[in-house]
């Protein structure tokens, strides 16, 4: 059979230069009076992090580092991430603001009218003037400080910046990578599927013929979850056309953009899923079933094939499950559609109006920005005696080294050590500060190997940041158009009349704002490519 043979990682990564062991200096005072905690400044921080993570920050390893290089103590109000919004949106709306917002969470709406209100400040000047590290990734990487920097000018928030990858082949150009049971294929003697028509005789063998061997029909050919994300089988849309991603959004060649859903090739890919549907072969939970319920299933293996960024999460790191390269469609063509999305969250953190020491607040977060600093924020630390680390540092070479998982699903370990706010990790980094993870070393293969071939995009859709008015008429758009599509794809993949309700579909779309909406994704495209 023609099974995807995965490589072995190299043990290291050649060293571009030597690193030098992080070295905070100390913040100063403020002539405004200050909490204090053992002589420290204290500011006040609201923030979210995982259940699995200690319910007070200062219990991670990296925090108490931090404090003891700053000077200055940070008294939390934490919150799990399930009620988080709730709450953060409470404070402000209450006027009982903390001095910052760590790991905010904030969409470009939210910062702009944070902004017009009075709620957050703008940063550049801080920047320019007190956080010489985060200034430092801005100059090498001048493009961050265009995508962080509002239609005002100001900047409202510190970004998280992870690079891994780049162009086609980096690592978020692909997230629902569909994993197909090749124990299953070895069990009943099939090959590796290569089109759309074969996965579904695939699909059918599974179904049937017991694969795992147990007497009963309790295998699920397919699963996915029904929302966009990393779970959602959209990522075989590509063999019918342009394909679909999670924002809908795709750019052609020559620079228009293009929404996924009123393609015909969407029609034709949601008719093949019917198909799917029709044949029995797709889980009856993929409608409304969530991580937790497919999780389950995944860990016992019983999908055929599934959908999601990394199988460790789902099935485990083993040989059980390999990635299904892309399908060539009707037509013959073999497509891989790229997602827009790259590694920057632009609102991961703001400092209130409320704070009387943003210099010193700043001083803080521009610690987050140094190297070796924040590999750890994004990965977790090393020489923790109370629990797994994810490093061991290299203190001749000043470099951290990822330490092997050992089965631990990497997203558990991260949520457990890692504090997810501020920070940057460019390319270079690697093998300077830090050795790449072996999972992303490993899906970074997998990208090009066997989807960056494939992918005919040249183009895709950039981080604008959008005026407040704008985006006001992107989200009253979207509410609606978004739900309707969604709604609609969902009723066609279990009943099907895709082709005879095709025509209604499209002039509804119109209806809901479909036009306007191109035209101000267009414009934002226009501008941002200049």
């Amino acid at each position: 059979m023609k099974k995807l043979k995965r490589k072995k990682l190299g043990k290291s990564l050649a060293i571009s230069g030597l690193a030098t062991l992080l070295i905070l200096s100390g913040c100063g005072g403020s002539d405004e009076p200050a909490d204090s905690q053992d002589g420290k400044l204290t500011l006040n921080f609201l923030t979210q992090s995982s259940p699995l993570a200690p319910a007070d920050p200062n219990d991670k390893l990296i925090f108490k580092r931090l404090e003891e290089k700053t000077g200055i103590h940070i008294q939390w109000k934490n919150y799990t991430n399930d009620v988080f919004a709730e709450k953060r949106n409470l404070a402000v709306a209450s006027g009982d603001l903390p001095d910052a917002i760590f790991d905010a969470g904030y969409g470009d709406y939210d910062l702009l009218k944070l902004a017009k209100d009075g709620v957050i400040i703008p940063l550049e000047d801080l920047i320019d003037s007190h956080m010489p590290n985060f200034k430092k990734v801005l100059d090498q990487a001048p493009e961050y400080r265009s995508m962080i920097t509002a239609p005002d000018g100001h900047i409202y928030s510190f970004p998280w910046i992870e690079e891994l990858g780049s162009d086609k082949g980096r690592i978020q150009s692909v997230d629902n990578f569909p994993w197909i049971n090749v124990e299953w294929l070895d069990k009943l003697g099939l090959d590796m599927p290569t089109t759309t028509d074969e996965l579904k005789e695939v699909l059918i063998a599974f179904k049937t013929q017991d694969p795992n061997g147990n007497g009963k029909a309790d295998e699920i050919p397919l699963s996915f979850i029904n929302k966009p994300g990393g779970e959602d089988l959209t990522f075989l849309f590509a063999s019918f056309g342009l394909g679909e991603n999670w924002d809908h959004t795709v750019v052609t060649n020559d620079g228009k953009v293009v929404f996924t859903a009123a393609d015909e090739g969407y029609k034709e890919a949601v008719k093949f899923i019917h198909e799917l549907y029709k044949e029995g072969l797709v889980d009856i939970e993929a409608t409304q079933q969530d991580w937790n319920t497919y999780l389950a299933k995944g860990k016992d293996h019983r999908y055929g094939l599934y959908f999601t960024w990394d199988k460790a999460n789902i099935t485990g790191m083993n040989d059980t499950y390999e990635l299904m390269p892309p399908l060539a469609g009707p037509s013959g063509e073999i497509n891989v559609t790229r997602t827009n999305g790259i590694g920057l969250d632009r609102g991961r953190m703001v400092i209130t109006s409320s704070n009387k020491h943003p210099e010193e607040t700043a001083k803080w977060v521009d610690a987050l920005y140094e190297p070796l600093q924040s590999v750890q924020n994004n990965w977790g630390t090393y020489g923790d005696d109370t629990q797994q680390n994810i490093f061991e540092l290299d203190e001749e070479k000043g470099m951290l080294k990822h330490l092997p998982l050992e089965g631990t699903a990497p997203v558990e370990l991260r949520q457990k050590t890692s504090v997810a706010g501020p920070l940057a990790i460019l390319d270079e980094y690697y093998g300077k500060y830090t050795t790449m993870p072996d999972d992303a070393a490993w899906r970074l293969e997998l990208m090009e190997d066997v989807m960056v071939p494939h992918m005919k995009a040249e183009n895709t859709y950039p981080k604008v940041f959008f005026s407040i008015e704008e985006l006001d008429r992107l989200s009253a758009i979207e509410t609606d158009l978004f739900a309707y599509l969604e709604r609609m794809r969902t009723e066609w993949y279990q009943n099907g009349k895709v082709e005879e309700q095709w025509g209604a579909y499209l002039q509804e779309l119109d209806r809901l704002g479909l036009q306007e909406w191109l035209s101000i994704k267009q414009a934002g495209y226009d501008r941002n490519v200049k």
